[in-house]
């Protein structure tokens, strides 16, 4: 089954964005060109996806490999086998990502969830291994308490269990953390910077229901990321586009962007969010 995503309603193109875009005019692979960003029906492990080092930033919150029902990805493999599995895709976004280029990667601090495992430690330890340079690390307080139903040995210290309510957003790096190419014009306000720079984030996480994805990150998230991170212009990926929030991002703050699913429902999802929420203010 296919579908014609493709739309030439284009703006002016960046260098890497336009060989991109050259790249998948005409292929057989489903793909939205639409006002400057690409979402291209592909997969994260296929390092043959794109050339060598043409984003600026990546922005992702990739699978947690906690039984989530995707459509397309299997998100109950062992330990093992879900570290090899970012291993892959981490390491073709560092191949994919230019010298001065940024990595904020949305991962959970720790699961429970099929025994513990220190999630957050281990995939920044891992990216580190395969060449990301390690910047820093931003707690988001979701401050969703909720959906908490582990708790151990009740009312007893047999065996409690201790569950943050938080995320993180750690910043990697490539080569250099100095950013000295791109348009080097910056978009955010002293306001934004100062509270930004202040590593503990609070806000909502996002609605399941309201966007039709099983999990989906706020726009915030990648807005935040993208206004402390890059210059406009600059082209921002997410290797795992989901429901198209970082894409929508992207386009209402004047970056280019290109986004990779493996899910052709997803792809149709993040189609039609990308044209109806491209150009409003967040």
């Amino acid at each position: 089954m296919t579908i014609n995503l493709l739309d030439n309603n284009v703006c002016k193109e960046s260098s890497e964005f336009k060989k991109i875009s050259e790249m998948y005019k005409d292929t057989d692979k489903n793909v939205l060109k639409y006002k400057n960003s690409l979402l291209i029906n592909g997969d994260a492990l296929d390092k043959n996806t794109f050339d060598k080092e043409v984003f600026d930033l990546v922005i992702t919150s990739p699978p947690y490999n906690v039984d989530i029902k995707y459509n397309s990805h299997q998100d109950d493999l062992t330990y093992e086998e879900y570290l090899n599995f970012s291993e892959k895709w981490m390491s073709n976004c560092f191949y994919w990502t230019k010298s001065q280029g940024r990595f904020c990667l949305n991962i959970p601090l720790d699961k429970n969830k099929g025994g513990q495992k220190s999630v957050g430690a281990d995939l920044t330890i891992l990216a580190q291994k395969i060449g990301w340079k390690y910047h820093s690390t931003i707690i988001w307080n979701e401050g969703n308490i909720s959906r908490r139903t582990a708790w151990g040995s009740w009312l007893s210290a047999t065996a409690p269990y201790v569950i943050a309510p938080v995320e993180l957003i750690v910043v990697l790096y490539k080569d250099e953390w100095k950013k000295t190419n791109g348009s080097k014009v910056s978009d955010i306000t002293k306001k934004e910077f100062m509270e930004w720079t202040n590593g503990l984030w609070t806000f909502n996480g996002e609605s399941k229901k309201r966007i039709g994805h099983p999990a989906p990150f706020p726009i915030e998230l990648p807005y935040r990321c993208i206004k402390l991170f890059s210059f406009i212009d600059d082209v921002v990926f997410d290797p795992f586009t989901g429901s198209g929030t970082t894409l929508i991002a992207a386009n209402n703050t004047n970056r280019y962007s290109v986004g990779l699913e493996i899910d052709l429902k997803y792809c149709k999802l993040a189609k039609q969010r990308i044209i109806n929420e491209t150009g409003m203010l967040l």
